[in-house]
Parts: C-alpha cells; sequence; structure tokens
C-alpha cells in the first residue's frame, strides 16, 4: 500500500468516530475522506467479506439473478468483493444508497472502473424490491427507528448479506435482526439449522457469535500497512467479525452432525474447548490431543475452517472432520 499520500488527519478523524461509536450522522466531508478510507479501513473489511464469500461458496450458494443492492454502500467495498468472486453476470445492475452523496459518487467510480458496463443505480432515499441486498458495518450506528426502516426495506429483499464488526454489540445486534426476519427467509449461514438461536439461551448470556477473517500476506509485507497499523492502533492480524446470510429461496440440506465452531478455542496442554452451534444450541466440547493431533494444531494456531462435522462420545470430540472446498481435510477413520 502507498502511504505517501495518505491524508492521516483525516483517517485520524474517521478512526476516532468510529471508535466513539459516534458515527450517526455523515462523517464524509469530502470524497477525499471517502478515498483515503477506501484504501485502507475499506480494505479490512473487504477482507471480511471475503471470508463470508468463501463460506457461501463452500456451502454452495450463488445469489439470485438480479439487482444487487448496496445499502449504506460506504465506498462500494461490499459491491466489488461481491463482484469479483460470483461475477458481474451475477446481477443485472448495481443499486447504490448512502447517507452522503460523496460515498455514492466514488463507489459508483470504483465499481465502474472494475466492471466496465454494469448498469448503477445512485438512490438518495432508501430503495425497495431487490434481488440481493448487501449491508455492511452499520448497524452500531443506527437508532431503533433507522434500523426498524432497514429491517422494513431488507424484509423486500430476496436475499441478504449482511457483515458486522465482531464484538459483542454488534453480534447481539445482528442476533436479534436474525430472529425479525427469520420468519420470512430461509437460514443460509453461519447458522447450519433453522432453529431459534442457541445464543439466545441464558447460559449463553456472556458469549456471541462471531469468527475471524484471514489477513492476506500483503498487510504483514508491504511497509504502508504497517504503518497505518500503527499509527491507526490497529491489530492487522486480528480480523473478528459476525455475519447473517438470508435467502427466500428453499436451502440445500446440510450434512448430519454439522456444527458452527464460534470464535477461537481455548487451548490447554492436553485439549482444547471448542464452542460450537448445531439445531440442539451452543455448546462448548473437549477434543483431546490425543484423539486428533492434526486438529487440536489447527485450533492452536487458530487456523481452522469453521465447519465441521463432530462425532461425540460421553460429550467429547473423539473424531471430527474440518470441511473446506466441500472436502473432509482429515481423513482419519
Amino acid at each position: 500500500m502507498n502511504i505517501e499520500d495518505l491524508d492521516w488527519q483525516s483517517l485520524e478523524r474517521l478512526r476516532r468516530i468510529f471508535l466513539e461509536g459516534s458515527a450517526h450522522e455523515v462523517y464524509w466531508e469530502s470524497e477525499s475522506d471517502i478515498e483515503h478510507y477506501d484504501r485502507t479501513f475499506a480494505q479490512r473489511i473487504g477482507w471480511k467479506w471475503q471470508h463470508v464469500l468463501d463460506d457461501l461458496s463452500l456451502l454452495g450458494w450463488q445469489p439470485p439473478k438480479g439487482e444487487v443492492m448496496d445499502w449504506g454502500c460506504g465506498s462500494g467495498i461490499a459491491t466489488r468483493r461481491f463482484l469479483q468472486h460470483f461475477g458481474a453476470d451475477a446481477t443485472s445492475r448495481v443499486t447504490l444508497w448512502d447517507h452522503s452523496p460523496h460515498a455514492i459518487q466514488l463507489a459508483a467510480r470504483k465499481i465502474e472502473a472494475s466492471f466496465g458496463n454494469l448498469p448503477i443505480s445512485k438512490k438518495e432515499t432508501f430503495y425497495g424490491e431487490t434481488g440481493t441486498l448487501l449491508i455492511s458495518h452499520v448497524i452500531t450506528e443506527l437508532s431503533e427507528w433507522q434500523l426498524g426502516n432497514l429491517l422494513e426495506l431488507a424484509g423486500k429483499a430476496e436475499t441478504i448479506i449482511w457483515v458486522e464488526p465482531g464484538t459483542y454489540e454488534s453480534s447481539r445486534s445482528l442476533i436479534a435482526v436474525r430472529e425479525a426476519l427469520s420468519d420470512t427467509f430461509n437460514l443460509v449461514a453461519p447458522c447450519t439449522h433453522q432453529a431459534a438461536c442457541g445464543m439466545r439461551r441464558s447460559e449463553n448470556e456472556l458469549h456471541w457469535c462471531h469468527f475471524f477473517a484471514e489477513t492476506p500476506q500483503e498487510a504483514f509485507t508491504e511497509s504502508g500497512w504497517s504503518k497505518f497499523a500503527k499509527l491507526m492502533g490497529i491489530d492487522l492480524r486480528h480480523l473478528p467479525l459476525s455475519y447473517l446470510v438470508l435467502d427466500k429461496r428453499p436451502v440445500a440440506a446440510l450434512p448430519e452432525n454439522l456444527v458452527r465452531v464460534i470464535g477461537n478455542a481455548r487451548i490447554y496442554k492436553a485439549h482444547a474447548l471448542v464452542q460450537g452451534c448445531t439445531a440442539s444450541g451452543v455448546e462448548e466440547k473437549r477434543l483431546m490431543k490425543r484423539y486428533d493431533a492434526q486438529a487440536f494444531r489447527a485450533f492452536k494456531k487458530g487456523k481452522f475452517p469453521t465447519m465441521q462435522r463432530w462425532f461425540l462420545e460421553k460429550g467429547d470430540i473423539v473424531k471430527l472432520d474440518l470441511l473446506s472446498d466441500g472436502n473432509s481435510l482429515n481423513e482419519k477413520a
């Protein structure tokens, strides 16, 4: 990343707004603000979107043909990642909305530069029926009234991909969205079932549904990223996120014993405690190192597929499959 012409004053102001949770009004003061944001903060959001999109491909999910709407588009990073992943022919039109005209204009230019003649609509008001609705990093900025309006809009979409920071507050708010929309939509991800969210049970009150995206190697090899991380006080190795994918179309049946691993495992000398979500609830299970040293190492490194198949005996995981690209990484009998 070239940092020679970055506006550090603008980035510091934006970082302060985000940390203080005061981003309830228009905070892009110029297109320059959103341009510098796109080169830095938005890239980290893009890495999180890539995690979600890769997860959807692992599930075999494809978006419906039709319009894609990016609500609260910012610099349009969510749309660009979506189109890069599924292809520009996955949509007939992109619609952009943001409370900042600066953001809409820049997002449109970025998309046009990458995807040519794809039709783009720029809206100054909320928009209705759409094929796929993209929502990213907005939930803590919305008042109760604004969130209600967004949910009404979301109900008109065919599918929704919603990505938020992996904080307790964001996750809990997204769980409430899940419950509010579950009568209208089928649950695609991260849920492996259509049952009520196990995080809402009293015994899980202190937990939250979150995951960790992988940081690309460039963040560790390019000096610009190192300076950005230091000046902004950001750990680039740490990319927590929460997300929700909903679809009005029927969803494919998933394999038996499928578990969604939440967060990172708690590692001890001879075992790991792993929190998993199934239709029966959210529970922490123990994996003894002697049962599966390969899986234990994956948990210890924090690099493991979050979709797994667990085989239990007396509450312990005695065998598991780590699912990646449609195949098991663990072929042990």
